[in-house]
């Protein structure tokens, strides 16, 4: 389950059904927080943990798919991106080659050269 990309959906459903159902913190196990999930668990018998999880299950969905993946996917995206087609990597060498040739002939100037490097390589 800690390999699989969570759904932000699912992860706002479960939030909210913690405010319906007296197990309020099963998207804290679901996102791979035990101790916070726990936690809810133990304090169930109190409001508090359905008062967090309705903020939560709001917060998931306000938040865009990116943001959601970078507090939550964040070591799955970072190994998708990390596999290298060799067909883009030619490409990309050869772009940064005559990239680099641009800037020694003073065509462009480094900051344009930086800018579009960067472009390249999506930092």
């Amino acid at each position: 389950m800690l390999s699989t990309p969570k759904n932000r959906k699912l992860a706002a459903f479960l939030a909210f059904s913690g405010t319906l159902v007296p197990l309020a913190g099963l998207h804290k196990f679901y996102l791979g927080q035990p101790l916070w999930g726990i936690l809810y668990l133990s304090l169930s018998w109190t409001p508090i943990p359905r008062v967090a999880s309705a903020i939560e299950g709001f917060w998931y969905l306000v938040q865009d798919s990116e943001e959601f993946d970078r507090n939550f996917n964040a070591e799955i995206t970072v190994s998708a991106k990390s596999t290298v087609d060799p067909q883009n990597v030619t490409a990309l060498a050869d772009a940064l080659r005559q990239l680099e040739s641009l800037r020694q002939e003073g065509l462009i100037s480094d900051y344009e050269f930086e800018q579009k490097r960067r472009q390249l390589l999506n930092i």
